[in-house]
């Protein structure tokens, strides 16, 4: 695991991330339509999560985000597992992308270093209807860093390089995280939100608000967005960059619309592509680039061209 310094020094270099798990496994057989999402498939074949991360590595990915977005204690207790069996396959959310790493350098060395970060999904997520796109959910703090800490300890304590603080429509959730993560100093984060317009986050927080919150927290090594529409990521970033001086991060989604109801993906995607958009998303301040829900190895190869 390396130091936070280590970490900034990469972040701010620029990494290629991976793109989405759920769309690679569901290519793959896994039938997804499920509470848990992808985090089923840690009980069920985490082989095929090996796989995916090493597809991604191979595609040019310099980071693997493990299969940890909906993997909680509580997710997992509605399957009948206790809080031990639980913490077991968070940790081995890590271990998948660990081994899915050595394997990859093994066979190609130049390649590293590579970067594992452990997801940490919203609240949201694991309510399962789709509010971690509304933020309209509130725990006080104290229940809300009680409902992360757990994964956040053995993400950590399974040797994630970075937390991937991701999807989070909520300013408070936001801030609960930033005190749990004051609880493993030695931790980096990225934090990646939702919006409901360029200027707010989900829950209709302005952004000056909760990017000078963020500016000034040091474990916070990067931040931006994810899960948004290809079309809408520009404008978004302009704005956190006319805010921080903190390296961004982005990974879009493909441009479909989710249907929490159905956990299905509708409408044709966008014709343009993430790499069409890189340059233009570099130019205002993205150093963290990847893809979200329904993009594939294609695409992250298709970055990791143009950026190498």
């Amino acid at each position: 695991m390396l130091s936070i310094d280590a970490v900034k020094q990469q972040v701010a270099a620029g990494l290629v991330l991976d793109g989405a798990m759920a769309t690679e496994l569901e290519a793959r057989g896994c039938d997804l339509s499920d509470a848990l999402w992808s985090a089923k498939v840690l009980i069920e074949n985490p082989e095929l999560i090996y796989q995916v991360h090493y597809d991604y590595f191979k595609a040019g990915a310099q980071v693997a985000i493990t299969a940890s977005y909906q993997a909680t204690p509580q997710g997992f207790a509605q399957r009948g597992l206790d809080e031990t069996a639980a913490l077991a396959l968070i940790a081995r959310s890590v271990a998948l992308a660990v081994k899915a790493r050595e394997d990859y350098l093994a066979a190609a060395p130049q390649d590293g270093p590579l970067l594992v970060a452990g997801s940490v999904g919203p609240y949201g997520a694991f309510l399962a209807d789709g509010s971690e796109y509304r933020g309209d959910y509130a725990l006080p703090q104290a229940e809300m860093m009680a409902f992360h800490r757990p994964r956040v300890r053995a993400l950590v304590a399974a040797g994630a390089d970075i937390l991937a603080c991701e999807t989070l429509p909520s300013f408070a959730e936001i801030k609960a995280l930033i005190a749990l993560l004051a609880e493993f100093p030695a931790t980096p984060a990225w934090f990646s939100f939702t919006l409901r317009d360029s200027e707010h986050l989900s829950d209709g927080t302005p952004l000056a608000e909760v990017i000078a919150f963020l500016d000034a927290q040091p474990q916070a090594v990067a931040l931006g967005i994810n899960c948004i529409a290809l079309d809408k990521v520009t404008a978004a970033l302009k704005v956190f960059s006319a805010l921080s001086a903190k390296p961004l991060v982005v990974y879009p989604n493909s441009g479909e619309q989710y249907d929490a109801v159905s956990k299905s993906w509708h409408s044709d995607a966008s014709t343009c592509t993430l790499a069409d958009n890189l340059a233009e998303w570099q130019a205002a301040g993205a150093r963290l680039i990847g893809g979200c829900c329904r993009t594939t190895p294609a695409d992250i190869k298709a970055i990791a061209q143009r950026c190498r």
